[in-house]
């Protein structure tokens, strides 16, 4: 009965060669997918540092609200300078604009026009909310008279053929953004009025933010 030879020392090295040469192809493939890896976890951070620096930088930022008066659609105008006397009568909006990603809940408040610094009359703004990137519009009607008033170049001003006004507003309120941050706000208005007594048209108005 023939006898299994062992090995010869020629082919125990080859296979000894085919072994290291199979754990270190392993060993590359190993290393190659650590790399990878390394280099997806890399990407994805940086990726989410881009978007969360967006965010702050936009959907985060909490960005002052507007107050201003839409168009002005004059109804009437009459004005006395012998007298001196004037009335108007106009409709318009009062527009809260929220350019922010949540909610703006202000307070009530009120709108004064005034003429030289003497208030003609006060429209009140109810307490409410702008949506979000959204503007929250209350339609009043304006009716303002020189009743009252003590200023005594009412007449001179009435015979240069404009009537000039002015309009105030402040609104205080709070910006709601992801339901868990809320920012006080305060936002303000000022706005001038020409009215031209001849056309009885508004022929000039600028509403400032304050």
């Amino acid at each position: 009965m023939a006898e299994a030879n062992p090995l010869s020392p020629a082919n125990a090295n080859l296979r000894s060669d085919h072994e290291a040469a199979a754990l270190q192809s392993q060993a590359e493939l190993k290393r190659k997918k650590r790399i990878k890896v390394g280099i997806y976890v890399t990407v994805f951070v940086v990726v989410q540092i881009i978007v969360g620096t967006i965010i702050a930088l936009t959907v985060m930022r909490v960005k002052t609200p507007r107050l201003r008066l839409g168009e002005i659609k004059v109804q009437n105008i009459t004005a006395v300078p012998a007298t001196p006397s004037f009335e108007v009568n106009f409709t318009t909006q009062i527009r809260v604009k929220n350019t922010n990603w949540g909610p703006y809940k202000f307070d009530a408040s009120n709108v004064t026009f005034e003429y030289e610094g003497e208030t003609l009359a006060q429209l009140g703004i109810p307490k409410g909310k702008a949506g979000m990137l959204s503007t929250k519009k209350y339609d009043v009607s304006v009716s303002l008279n020189s009743k009252g008033l003590k200023n005594s170049n009412l007449g001179s001003d009435l015979n240069t053929g404009v009537l000039s006004l002015t309009s105030t507003a402040r609104l205080t309120g709070k910006v709601e953004l992801m339901m868990v941050m809320k920012k006080k706000k305060a936002i303000g208005m000022y706005c001038r009025l020409e009215f031209n007594l001849s056309t009885k048209q508004i022929q000039f108005m600028k509403c400032d933010w304050i």
